[in-house]
């Protein structure tokens, strides 16, 4: 889990939301917090994607994690990347790379 983040708003935007904490409508601050970031997501998917994006090229979320927090398939999400010009890197071992040399080597014959 991780540390908490905190903000600042303004006063009149943090009175309405301990409103509809006060009135029941939700839980907690916490829980309008998520409801609208929800909403935003909803009617700006472009922003999900954006996050994905930067999840992905800071090492936050692997290809396949940030395929499915842009909601997209991995190959779209491939195809989103090289829209922004991100180069992707495919990480493998000496173990690997020569098992693969090997299968290579093998079809050949």
């Amino acid at each position: 889990m991780s540390q908490a983040e905190t903000f600042s708003l303004p006063e009149v935007t943090s009175s309405e939301i301990e409103a509809l904490v006060k009135s029941g409508f939700y839980a907690s601050k916490s829980d309008v917090a998520k409801d609208a970031l929800r909403c935003l997501f909803e009617h700006k998917p472009h922003l999900k994607i954006t996050a994905a994006v930067e999840m992905y090229n800071t090492g936050k979320a692997s290809l396949g994690r940030a395929s499915e927090i842009a909601e997209m398939s991995t190959a779209d999400f491939k195809g989103a990347l090289a829209e922004r010009g991100v180069i992707r890197t495919i990480k493998s071992t000496n173990k690997r790379v020569k098992k693969g040399l090997e299968t290579i080597q093998k079809s050949r014959k």
